[in-house]
């Protein structure tokens, strides 16, 4: 008699346990855990994509647990082992270097986690998906403003983070509209090099040497985001020659907004940070919920070809900038040159 009711206690503890888990499955699948590891909550750019998309997935009944990893790849792959380990459904990850995660990306693949790149894409990597802006496109409007503004000249390209992928989609975009006028003598490339984190500072110096190296004979630069572009124009301004040369960027930050109307930087490229936050938080949950986002594209990763949302850039100069105002990405005010 003792061992049946041992047995039926056994036995109605482990229905209780599954129905527990069942429901908790469910419960997960109607209100997802998403873990969103951020290279760095320092860049004004990653603060507000944070912000649109905690606010979507909170709308959808999402809970998000996110880590800034300060730009430090160990400090990142240890807060996605954190992510794991707390059970997330599914990672979101803005790799700092995109070479190094594919172990992690392997941990979170064996305790059944969704992951997505964000923005930029994890490289070596069995990833679920990969959300962007064409990149490509947005090296060929930096190039393209360049050359509307400077047809002919000596032209220095300053790159992005070497450990970044997009820094390497955004010069193949600028190369394609270079090429043909380098190959034709009418552009000359005086200089190229790329910039360690993306860092203005380190942008500043290296566009100093430039100068001293072409006796400031240098007609336009093409820098590929807006932090490198605001050190290259500090360089530029030491020897009086902002605003007379052309430099282009990316991001719209706030203090390159203020330049492109003053004059000193020529254009920036917008991005929507709404639009893709958004997007990402609803992708993120259609895949926790098996279901398949409106994917427009393949990016290779180098392991495989990744299924991607790849969202539309717009270039932005002098002309057209009170379309972040009209976007609500900006005030009136906040972009008011005092």
């Amino acid at each position: 008699m003792k061992q049946t009711m041992k047995k039926m206690i056994g036995t109605t503890v482990v229905g209780a346990v599954l129905a527990l888990s069942g429901a908790s499955a469910l419960a997960d699948a109607k209100n997802p855990k998403i873990g969103f590891s951020i290279d760095d909550l320092r860049v004004e750019r990653w603060a507000r994509d944070r912000y649109y998309f905690e606010a979507a997935a909170e709308k959808a009944g999402a809970k998000v647990f996110v880590q800034s990893a300060n730009a430090n790849e160990q400090q990142q792959i240890s807060q996605i082992e954190n992510l794991i380990s707390r059970g997330v459904d599914v990672l979101v990850i803005v790799p700092f270097n995109a070479t190094v995660l594919t172990n992690a990306v392997k941990e979170a693949k064996k305790a059944g986690i969704k992951v997505i790149s964000y923005d930029r894409l994890i490289l070596n990597a069995d990833i679920d998906a990969y959300i962007s802006f064409d990149n490509g496109k947005v090296g060929e409007m930096q190039a393209a403003e360049m050359i509307k503004l400077k047809p002919k000249g000596n032209y220095y390209l300053l790159g992005g983070a070497p450990t970044d992928n997009n820094a390497k989609v955004l010069r193949q975009g600028q190369m394609k509209v270079l090429q043909p006028l380098i190959d034709k003598g009418d552009i000359k490339i005086v200089g190229q090099q790329w910039v360690k984190e993306w860092s203005a500072s380190e942008a500043m110096s290296i566009v100093e040497n430039a100068l001293t190296a072409n006796n400031n004979k240098i007609d336009a630069i093409v820098a590929s985001n807006d932090g490198t572009a605001g050190g290259a124009i500090q360089a530029l301004a030491a020897q009086k020659l902002s605003g007379k040369v052309p430099v282009s960027g990316q991001d719209a930050d706030l203090a390159a907004v203020k330049r492109v109307i003053a004059g000193t930087q020529s254009m920036t490229v917008y991005k929507p940070l709404k639009a893709i936050a958004t997007e990402a938080s609803k992708m993120a949950i259609q895949l926790v919920r098996n279901e398949k986002p409106a994917y427009n594209a393949e990016s290779d990763n180098g392991m495989k070809k990744v299924h991607s949302i790849l969202l539309k850039p717009t270039a932005l100069t002098k002309a057209n900038i009170n379309m972040l105002v009209d976007d609500g990405f900006y005030t009136k005010e906040q972009i008011t040159v005092k």
